[in-house]
């Protein structure tokens, strides 16, 4: 089984789950950098939700 094959296991129909945790953490580093990072902090988490959307089971 590959890496990406328990990737998908994982999800599984939890798509939502999943873009909520990448919301969470972003908002976790966010108040933990400097401002000035926040773009590239969401533009990250922008593309991981992307990532995730693009995984098909």
């Amino acid at each position: 089984m590959s890496f990406l094959d328990k990737i998908k296991g994982l999800l599984g129909g939890n798509k939502s789950k999943a873009n909520e945790a990448i919301d969470k953490v972003s908002d976790v580093i966010q108040s933990k950098t400097p401002d000035a990072i926040d773009d590239k902090v969401e533009a990250v988490a922008d593309q991981a939700k992307k990532a995730v959307d693009k995984i098909k089971k």
